[in-house]
């Protein structure tokens, strides 16, 4: 499968998240996105940064983050899954070995249904080495 059909189909698809993409695990390169769901460079890289932050409390807990010009408050910062929320809307992160996928959820759907899926797609690319 395509990088853009996991976009479509395993993730937009489900209508559990709205705009999705795939970047490499470095940032450096978006491997597919929804038409319109524009991430900055500056705003990846913080993502990747929180990471590798070891502190006690991470930088991004404190104070939030930016995806496609929203700012979110963050919910949850681990070593694979970072998730953020805005109102009723939110977003879901999840890093696996070589890609990390970046999906926005709208207000019409429950948080943790937006993060099974995007969880279960991060899940699966690990087992299969991505």
């Amino acid at each position: 499968m395509s990088w853009q059909a996991y976009v479509d189909t395993s993730l937009v698809g489900t209508r559990n998240v709205d705009k999705a993409a795939i970047f490499n695990s470095e940032g450096t390169s978006a491997w597919a996105s929804s038409t319109g769901f524009h991430i900055s460079p500056a705003e990846i890289k913080e993502i990747i940064s929180s990471y590798s932050d070891s502190s006690e409390v991470k930088k991004i807990q404190s104070g939030g983050f930016k995806i496609a010009g929203e700012k979110y408050m963050t919910i949850k910062a681990d070593d694979k899954s970072v998730y953020g929320k805005k109102g009723k809307e939110g977003v879901v992160i999840v890093k696996t070995q070589q890609a990390i996928l970046v999906t926005h959820y709208p207000e019409s759907v429950q948080p943790g249904v937006a993060t099974n899926t995007v969880e279960q797609l991060g899940d699966y690319l690990i087992s299969v080495g991505y």
